[in-house]
């Protein structure tokens, strides 16, 4: 594409997202029709019988405090009974603090230990319709486990210590106001919760999350009596556009991935958040800004998330685990069922795919 045509599309990119974000701001609360560019992109039912290797991987993961983390090991497919019709689902089994099997976490310790199913794919704006069922009719709502679906991307960008208090030509993605968990490490991080239940035990409202990078937003909105043991319609839309960004020049960014990256100390972090760039002209871009995620369950609206949506692509997860802040487990097992998933993506301009493209790490020790 030359230049001209590179910047007119881009100019038009532009006024569709100024379009998108006017239209946001006159939304219904009923799940409207999907908008004529959505593409399916994922649709899963697990009507094979197995997990398929080229669309999901089980996580070994631990994270959180006074758990051992989701394995494997806890994920299966079984039959259920599915609006009258019994077929084939994804099991992710929890183990309480009482159970005694055979099966382990991190460290070899048998209870707290859940399961987590993600997909290999990234998605960014799009319709997340998830088909799930919390517990079973005789024990709906298991104190202690965390019931949740979500999206999360993840990179490190590390650069030398002595680098670490400024923005370097070294390594472009490298933001010193993203530092976390050591000096000269960046941490860039995407993740929505659509929802996660159970803190402190409670299953009436469930959490409804945003992260963008280093900023997070908690909402707990009304579930209705979801969480009853029987299957629910979850259903997120997630939007993204391209926010005008003023006073940012050619000379204070840089190219890389596709996207161009702030290098200025000069520039208020508040006005990108350590998202990247488009660029609209000389001297003119605008940012890769998360709109919206907006949540329904069985088609009755929920509420909406509008701060700290993120622009980056990430994975679905689909599971259950048992951090301290749900409370005591008083139980051996219970699970949270999965009956479909169904992704369509729409292609909004603030989407940043190939950023974050990494599958999410095993931290478990060679020890276990």
């Amino acid at each position: 594409m030359n230049k001209t045509a590179a910047g007119v599309s881009l100019v038009l990119l532009m006024g569709a997202s100024l379009a998108t974000r006017a239209s946001l701001a006159g939304e219904s609360k009923k799940l409207g029709p999907l908008p004529p560019k959505a593409k399916l992109s994922l649709d899963e039912d697990w009507s094979s019988g197995k997990i398929q290797p080229k669309r999901w991987y089980g996580l070994r993961k631990k994270w959180g405090e006074n758990n051992f983390g989701v394995v494997p090991e806890n994920l299966n497919i079984v039959r259920d009974t599915v609006d009258g019709k019994r077929r084939w689902v994804l099991r992710c089994e929890a183990h309480g603090d009482e159970y005694t099997g055979p099966v382990t976490g991190q460290w070899r310790m048998k209870k707290r230990v859940g399961a987590v199913l993600v997909s290999k794919q990234h998605f960014a704006s799009g319709r997340f319709e998830v088909v799930m069922k919390i517990g079973s009719e005789d024990n709906p709502r298991p104190k202690g486990l965390v019931p949740a679906i979500w999206t999360y991307g993840y990179r490190a960008v590390k650069v030398p210590g002595n680098l670490a208090g400024n923005f370097t030509s070294i390594q472009p993605l490298y933001n010193p106001n993203l530092q976390r968990w050591g000096k000269g490490q960046a941490f860039y991080w995407s993740e929505i919760d659509f929802p996660e239940y159970g803190k402190a035990g409670k299953f009436e409202r469930p959490m409804y999350n945003t992260w963008v990078h280093s900023r997070h937003q908690s909402l707990t909105f009304d579930a209705h009596g979801a969480a009853d043991g029987r299957y629910h319609t979850y259903t997120t839309e997630w939007r993204t556009g391209l926010v005008p960004i003023k006073g940012v020049k050619d000379s204070q960014v840089a190219k890389a991935k596709g996207f161009y990256w702030v290098r200025d100390k000069t520039v208020s972090f508040e006005l990108y958040l350590g998202n990247p760039l488009r660029k609209l002209g000389r001297d003119r871009y605008a940012v890769c800004s998360g709109l919206s995620a907006r949540h329904w369950i069985d088609g009755r609206f929920i509420g909406d998330n509008r701060t700290f949506v993120p622009a980056m692509s990430g994975q679905l997860n689909l599971g259950a685990w048992l951090p301290k802040w749900a409370g005591p487990a008083p139980w051996k097992t219970a699970a949270v069922h999965f009956a479909r998933v169904r992704i369509w993506q729409y292609g909004d301009p603030g989407d940043v795919f190939g950023v974050l493209t990494e599958d999410i790490t095993n931290n478990f020790g060679k020890d276990g």
